[in-house]
């Protein structure tokens, strides 16, 4: 991962993988949130999920600790996840069909850069896309508190192939 203070560059797919496990549990317990067993499961895995996740991705990691969890349970975290805004919700371009994905917050918002041709998704980390966010704030009286932003391309392995 190429890294400074002001720009940071996945060599994977995310960016924040693992940097504060335990996060989502801690979040949901100043909450007042029950924590059931299932759910710990569910937050661990995405808390430290190396790779953004779906829920089938998600239920079939879970299910290796706890066989009896449902898809019920899933939907249910991840609606509870997203309206805390501890989680995102994304479509990746729909590079891999109409399914939605789900990443943790970090402490910077950051640009998911997905190759058209393989698939493979990075992310960014950018002053330059935290000072546009500031001009954007400022020059449309909004106080930003979601940015989603996705660009698509082609990696040099697809150049090379097309």
């Amino acid at each position: 991962m190429a890294t400074s203070s002001s720009h940071r560059v996945s060599t994977g797919e995310r960016i924040n993988i693992s940097s504060q496990p335990g996060r989502l549990e801690g979040e949901l317990g100043r909450r007042g949130i029950r924590l059931t067993r299932q759910r710990r499961i569910l937050l661990r895995i995405i808390d430290t999920a190396p790779e953004h996740l779906n829920v089938e991705v998600l239920l079939r990691q879970a299910r290796h600790f706890d066989p009896r969890l449902n898809r019920v349970t899933v939907y249910r975290t991840l609606d509870l996840l997203k309206r805390f805004g501890l989680v995102d919700e994304l479509d990746l371009l729909h590079l891999r069909g109409h399914q939605h994905y789900y990443e943790t917050h970090g402490p910077r918002d950051h640009i998911h850069v997905a190759c058209l041709g393989c698939g493979k998704v990075r992310e960014v980390e950018s002053e330059l896309f935290d000072r546009l966010k500031r001009q954007i704030e400022r020059e449309c009286d909004i106080e930003i508190t979601v940015a989603r932003t996705e660009i698509g391309g082609y990696c040099p392995a697809c150049r090379r192939r097309s």
